[in-house]
């Protein structure tokens, strides 16, 4: 195991170092640039599609809306990387991390609009529903039916094994710290829960993604608001710690200043999970009007999840005095720092929020293996199996040790993210013409724009997007 462990470590430092960092930052900011800006420039009428997406009319049966889109990616992004994953940050990348954490969401929601865009460009029938992602846009629109393949193994294998291993470790690492119930029960708790609801399908997954997300991802930013208002005289210092150590002032080393971006950089990915290619499958299951909504409401949930979330961790371990001291990480450093503002219930409340943010991940994460492995075969029995599969993973995640799993974590993630970054910088001409519709209809005074495939020259192998009444070519 050790060995393995050595050889994921140095593929993963040579990849992320020399490889992954510049695709993200190049790409992010070249996104940006050709958007004009979209994160920005349209924050605002995310939140008002947002609100749209979670119309009575937009529920209609047979049918995943907007918002329960945005809960299935959020319930993936919400989990493990947003608690565990940042004290494991400021742990081993210092305070700094959390800012070039914060610089690659920024830059990234541009990378998270353009890849979701795609995905409801490119999106597919499924009975009533819709299916979609990095694999379809890669047959469809680069016509490379191998690299979609290749995604869609990487993918299934990423989400549906190695990163619900990682949520169900944290788990089992709270709860005991916690409760002292042992790893093994939890697992099986955990094993089973997941299974009462994958075997349900894609409808039973947006609807627990729905009740969880919202509700529980809203109380951790409560506690998290209560505990800053509570040390406020000390935000100040937090602040400049974080600024300062990210660009290394005090020691001036380009080499240190390069390992703080890294942690940053990978924990960022790993919560937000921007350009990666795993947010468009769920952005593709929206009934919308438009393809350009489901990506600015994508969009938004970098934000979400980074900014605000990744946030509320980072100042609450940042706040605790002996953070840099106490030797703990991950998991049990965010209780320890949470029970040393608000006692010993700290311990309890992280176990709660941990288990409800990582059983929605969990569930967030199977539809991306689910929505995959139908890409490449339609074929019930094999969806059955990666379906226990999934479940094994989950008990065997309670059980075993932090680094091996999280290592493999960043190994998989990565391969995705170079596949899927380079899909979307040779596809990315498509989100940007979309964009220029959306934006041509809504300052013309359309509320509600409609999109239509035909009207955009050289896009071709489109099942949607037909029907509107558009008459205008696009270009």
């Amino acid at each position: 195991m050790e060995i393995l462990n050595n050889i994921v470590l140095s593929i993963n430092d040579f990849m992320w170092t020399y490889i992954l960092i510049t695709m993200l930052i190049v790409l992010g900011v070249y996104f940006t640039i050709r958007t004009n800006f979209v994160q920005f420039r349209y924050f605002g009428e995310m939140f008002r599609l947002l609100g749209d997406g979670n119309s009575k009319e937009a529920k209609k049966e047979g049918k995943i809306s907007s918002f329960q889109a945005f809960c299935i990616s959020t319930a993936s992004r919400v989990g493990t990387g947003n608690i565990a994953g940042i004290a494991m940050a400021v742990v081993a990348g210092g305070p700094g991390s959390i800012f070039w954490m914060w610089l690659i969401a920024l830059i990234g929601s541009a990378s998270s609009f353009v890849e979701s865009t795609l995905a409801q460009i490119f999106k597919v029938k499924d009975g009533s529903a819709n299916r979609g992602g990095p694999a379809y846009y890669i047959e469809k629109g680069l016509g490379q039916k191998w690299m979609g393949v290749l995604f869609s193994v990487l993918i299934t294998i990423c989400f549906g094994f190695v990163f619900n291993a990682v949520q169900a470790n944290t788990v089992s690492v709270a709860f005991n710290t916690a409760f002292g119930i042992d790893k093994m029960t939890m697992g099986i708790v955990l094993a089973v829960l997941t299974g009462l609801v994958i075997f349900g399908g894609v409808h039973r997954v947006a609807k627990v993604s729905e009740v969880i997300v919202p509700i529980f991802a809203g109380l951790y930013i409560i506690v998290a608001v209560v505990i800053v208002l509570m040390n406020i005289g000390e935000m100040p210092n937090v602040i400049k710690l974080i600024f300062t150590n990210a660009f290394n002032f005090r020691e001036a080393s380009i080499g240190s200043m390069a390992g703080i971006m890294l942690v940053g950089i990978k924990r960022g990915l790993f919560s937000n999970e921007a350009g990666m290619g795993s947010a468009p499958n769920a952005a593709a299951t929206a009934h919308v009007s438009h393809p350009v909504k489901q990506g600015l409401i994508q969009s938004l949930g970098v934000f979400t999840d980074t900014i605000i979330i990744c946030s509320c961790t980072a100042f609450m371990v940042l706040l605790y005095p002996g953070y840099a001291t106490s030797g703990a990480i991950g998991i049990e450093l965010a209780q320890e720092a949470l029970s040393s503002h608000i006692g010993s219930i700290g311990y309890i409340f992280i176990a709660v929020c941990i288990f409800l943010f990582a059983f929605s991940s969990i569930v967030g994460n199977y539809y991306y293996g689910e929505s995959n492995i139908e890409f490449m075969s339609g074929n019930k029995t094999i969806l059955n199996v990666f379906r226990t599969i999934v479940v094994a993973m989950v008990l065997f995640g309670s059980l075993t040790k932090v680094a091996i799993v999280w290592d493999l974590a960043d190994l998989f993630m990565g391969l995705m993210a170079i596949i899927n970054l380079v899909a979307i910088a040779l596809l990315g001409k498509y989100a940007f013409i979309a964009l220029n519709d959306y934006t041509k209809q809504r300052k013309s005074g359309i509320k509600d724009p409609v999109f239509n495939a035909s009207n955009i020259k050289g896009l071709e192998n489109i099942e949607e997007w037909k029907d509107s009444d558009s008459v205008e070519e696009i270009s």
